[in-house]
C-alpha cells in the first residue's frame, strides 16, 4: 500500500493546479461563503464598518441569536469544503478518497473510535473542573435552543472540522510533501500554519501568543496521526469531538464558541495546567493508544522519510 502522502501521485500535481485550488476554495470560503453571515448581520445592523469588522465579539454585540449565528459561521466552511472536492476532483483529477486515507476506503469506525475518545476525555476533564471550581460554572441549559444547538453541532460541525482536516492534513500535506520529496517539512509546516491561523480567535486577545502552545500542538498530534494511520480518520474524528464539546457543553464569554451551552464557565482567562496538560499529556497518551490499537511502527520512517514518487493513475470520480 502506498503511504498517505503519495496518494498525491494518483492525481495530477502541476504548480497551477494548486494555485487555481487555492483560488477556489478563498472565493468559497471567503467571498461566496461569507455572503449568508453578511445578510444575517446586515439584518441587524446598518453601520457598513461595524459590519465589515465583525467578530465574534461584534456579532454578539448585534444581538445575532447564537445558533443562527453559529449555523451561518459553519456555512463559510461547508462551502469551502465543497470548493477544496471540487479542486481536487476536477483540476488534480484525483478521487476525493486519496485526500482522505491511502486505505482502499475510508475506515469510518476509526473516525467515531477518536470521536468516542476525544468526547469521553472532554467531559471527565470538564466534569473533574466541575467538582474542583464549581463557583466557576453556572447551570445555563435552555431546552429548545439547546436541542436546536445539539442538532447544528451534531449534524454540520463537522462540515467545519472536516473543512479544516482536509485542507491542511489532505491536501497541504500531500502537496508540500511530493513537492519536497519527504515527511517531516510537510508535517511542520501544516501544523505551524494551522496553530497560527488560530491566532485570529479571541482567546489569542485574552491569553497572549502563549496559547500558540495548544494550537501549534495540536496541529502536530492531527498531523502525526495522519502520517502513522496513513489517512486522515483519526484526525477528522479528534477534530469534530473537540469543536462540539465546545460548542455544546461549556461556554465562555470570550472564546470563539459563544452558544447556549450546558454551562457558562465564568472564571476570568488564565494560562495555567489546562493550556499544557493537553499538549504535554493528553496527546502523547492518545498517541500511545492508537498506536497501540492500530499497529503502528516505523515511527522515523513514517514521519521523516523520503517520499518515492509512483507512477501516475488516472483517477476519476468520487470516492
Amino acid at each position: 500500500m502506498t503511504n498517505f502522502i503519495q496518494q498525491a501521485y494518483l492525481g495530477k500535481n502541476e504548480w497551477w493546479r494548486y494555485l487555481l485550488t487555492l483560488i477556489f476554495v478563498f472565493l468559497g470560503w471567503q467571498i461566496i461563503g461569507v455572503v449568508p453571515l453578511l445578510v444575517v448581520a446586515a439584518q441587524h445592523t446598518e453601520n457598513t464598518s461595524e459590519l465589515m469588522q465583525a467578530g465574534n465579539t461584534a456579532f454578539a454585540n448585534l444581538g445575532i441569536n447564537s445558533n443562527l449565528y453559529l449555523f451561518v459561521m459553519i456555512c463559510t466552511f461547508a462551502i469551502g469544503l465543497f470548493f477544496l472536492l471540487f479542486g481536487i476532483k476536477s483540476v488534480h483529477l484525483r478521487k476525493i478518497k486519496t485526500v482522505l486515507t491511502a486505505r482502499k476506503k475510508i475506515d469510518w469506525k476509526r473516525f467515531f473510535f477518536a470521536f468516542f475518545v476525544w468526547f469521553t476525555i472532554s467531559v471527565i476533564l470538564i466534569a473533574i473542573d466541575y467538582f474542583l471550581n464549581t463557583e466557576n460554572y453556572v447551570w445555563n441549559f435552555k431546552p429548545v435552543p439547546f436541542f436546536i444547538l445539539v442538532i447544528i453541532s451534531f449534524l454540520f460541525m463537522p462540515l467545519q472540522t472536516s473543512f479544516e482536516e482536509i485542507l491542511f492534513r489532505g491536501y497541504f500535506m500531500q502537496g508540500i510533501g511530493v513537492w519536497v520529496k519527504n515527511a517531516w517539512i510537510p508535517l511542520i509546516i501544516t501544523s505551524v500554519v494551522f496553530g497560527l491561523l488560530h491566532s485570529f480567535n479571541p482567546e489569542v486577545e485574552k491569553l497572549g501568543m502563549i496559547v500558540m502552545v495548544y494550537y501549534i500542538g495540536t496541529g502536530f498530534l492531527y498531523g502525526i496521526i495522519t502520517l502513522m494511520d496513513d489517512g486522515t480518520e483519526l484526525a477528522l474524528g479528534l477534530h469534530a469531538s473537540n469543536n462540539i464539546v465546545a460548542a455544546t457543553l461549556v461556554t465562555m464569554n470570550w472564546t470563539v464558541f459563544q452558544t447556549d451551552a450546558l454551562f457558562v464557565d465564568l472564571s476570568e482567562p488564565s494560562v495555567d495546567l489546562e493550556l499544557y496538560l493537553p499538549v504535554f499529556v493528553i496527546y502523547p497518551l492518545l498517541l500511545l493508544l492508537f498506536s497501540k490499537k492500530y499497529g503502528w511502527k516505523n515511527w522515523k520512517e513514517k514521519l521523516t522519510g523520503n517520499i518515492q514518487e509512483i507512477s501516475h493513475t488516472e483517477n476519476t470520480g468520487i470516492a
